[in-house]
C-alpha cells in the first residue's frame, strides 16, 4: 500500500529543520504573551474632579475568599433591629469601578505599634453625589478623621495608620459602594443591608444604604453609626473577627455586628455554626470605638 504523501512531508520537514520545527508553537505563545502584556493598563490617571482613577482596578466579582460578614451557613433570621431604617433614597446601581479620592495624611498611632497599615479612600462610580453631600473630599476627611481619632484602632497602641494616594500601594481601600455592588462583593446570604471587608480585593466595602440611613440601634445618631461602621469593617481589614456582648448595659465591642443589633440573642443568629456569639440574653449599648 502506498503511504500518504502528507506523512512523508512531515517527516521531511522534521529531517530538514530538526528541533526548530517544534520551537514554532512556543514562539507563537511567547509572542501572544508579549502582546497581552503591552495592552495591560499601567499607572493610575488623575481625574479633573480631584479623584484618581485606577485603570488597573480588579473587576467586581464574587471572591474566592469569603468577605467578613458572610455567615457559615444561610441563617433563618428573626431580627427586628436589623432592618434598614426609613430615610432618604440612596444609590442602588453602580458600575463596579472606583475612583480614589486624592489626598494623603500623616502617620497616626504609636511609633512602635506592631502593625502599620496604609489605606486609601474611594467612591464607586455610580454613587450619586447627594449620598456624600456632594463633596468627595469631605467624605474622605470624615473617614480619615474617624481612623485618626485616638479612640479608634490607633488607641489600642497595636496599630498605626496612614492615608495614602492610590499609586502608593495601600494595604486596603475604604470604598463607599452602591447597594448592588455591595451585594456582589459582600454576598447576600444575610437578607439585610450590610457592609463588609472583601479580603480578595483588599476593600472595606461601605454600603451606601447604611451610610445614608444608619442602623436601628443608633436611632438618629447617623454620625455615630458611620463612625462605628468604618471602625468595624477596618477592624476586619486589620485582622479582627466578630465579638459578643460580654456584660449587660456595657458598651458593645466595636467588632459586635451592631448594624443588626446589640443583643446576643439576635446577633447569634448571624453566626450559626460558628460559636462566635452565644444566645445568652446579654444586651449591650451601641459603641462606635474600639478604644473608647
Amino acid at each position: 500500500m502506498r503511504r500518504p504523501r502528507k506523512a512523508r512531508g512531515v517527516k521531511r520537514l522534521v529531517a530538514n529543520y530538526g528541533w526548530r520545527i517544534y520551537a514554532i508553537p512556543v514562539l507563537l505563545v511567547l509572542t501572544a504573551l508579549v502582546v497581552l502584556d503591552t495592552v495591560q493598563p499601567k499607572a493610575p490617571a488623575t481625574g479633573s474632579d480631584g479623584t484618581s482613577t485606577n485603570a488597573a482596578e480588579t473587576p467586581v466579582s464574587t471572591p474566592e475568599v469569603p468577605p467578613s460578614e458572610l455567615p457559615g451557613k444561610k441563617p433563618d433570621l428573626k431580627i427586628p433591629t436589623a432592618e434598614l431604617p426609613a430615610g432618604p433614597d440612596f444609590s442602588q446601581d453602580g458600575v463596579g469601578t472606583f475612583k480614589v479620592v486624592a489626598g494623603s495624611g500623616p502617620r497616626v498611632g504609636e511609633g512602635g505599634a506592631p502593625k502599620f497599615r496604609r489605606y486609601a479612600i474611594a467612591i464607586e462610580d455610580g454613587v450619586k453625589p447627594a449620598d456624600y453631600n456632594d463633596d468627595a473630599a469631605a467624605f474622605a476627611r470624615t473617614v480619615e478623621g474617624i481612623l485618626s481619632d485616638p479612640r479608634s484602632w490607633i488607641g489600642t497602641k497595636q496599630v498605626a495608620l496612614q492615608r495614602v494616594e492610590a499609586n502608593q500601594n495601600p494595604d486596603f481601600v475604604v470604598a463607599l459602594t452602591t447597594t448592588k455592588t455591595t451585594h456582589t462583593l459582600c454576598g447576600k446570604e444575610i437578607p439585610f443591608e450590610t457592609s463588609c471587608f472583601n479580603p480578595a480585593q483588599k476593600r472595606v466595602i461601605i454600603n451606601v444604604a447604611r451610610w445614608v440611613r444608619g442602623a436601628m440601634v443608633y436611632g438618629s445618631d447617623l454620625a455615630g453609626y458611620r463612625t462605628y461602621v468604618i471602625n468595624h469593617e477596618v477592624g476586619h481589614a486589620l485582622g479582627s473577627g466578630h465579638a459578643a456582648c460580654t456584660e449587660n448595659d456595657a458598651p458593645a465591642p466595636v467588632m459586635m455586628q451592631q448594624t443588626f443589633g446589640v443583643s446576643n440573642d439576635f446577633v447569634s443568629q448571624l453566626n450559626a455554626g460558628q460559636d462566635v456569639v452565644p444566645a445568652d440574653g446579654k444586651v449591650c449599648k451601641p459603641n462606635a470605638f474600639p478604644a473608647g
